[in-house]
């Protein structure tokens, strides 16, 4: 039983030390070569669009009659008939994102655009 026990160590260290050659793992793609890039649209292809301080970078198309999705974001401040009490605009996912915040008597309305488009509102 000892020179079994005494075999054990030699017989495990042979059986990794075989003469089969494998190939090297390849190191992963980087993160851009899995994923590719959404690529967003730049705010001149949007028409016009309100800035961080609430102002229409040009004129509104005036072609939206009610506040409802797919409206522009300058279409709500013309419908609203007045500048909004808060704007963030960022880059999301989707391309540009922005929300705008109108504070009513009693109430709040929250206004969510994806590419200068009117997403969803919140009340």
């Amino acid at each position: 039983m000892r020179l079994l026990l005494g075999l054990l160590p030699a017989l495990l260290l042979a059986s990794c030390n075989t003469a089969e050659r494998r190939e090297p793992i390849p190191p992963p793609p980087p993160p851009s070569a899995v994923l590719p890039a959404i690529p967003s649209a730049p705010a001149a292809a949007l028409g016009p669009v309100l800035d961080g301080n609430g102002a229409c970078t040009g004129p509104a198309p005036g072609t939206a009659a009610a506040i409802q999705t797919g409206i522009g974001e300058c279409d709500l401040v013309r419908l609203k008939g007045r500048p909004p009490t808060d704007v963030l605009v960022g880059e999301g996912r989707s391309g540009r994102e922005v929300q705008v915040l109108y504070t009513e008597p009693g109430a709040k309305e929250l206004y969510f655009f994806v590419n200068n488009r009117l997403d969803r509102i919140v009340r």
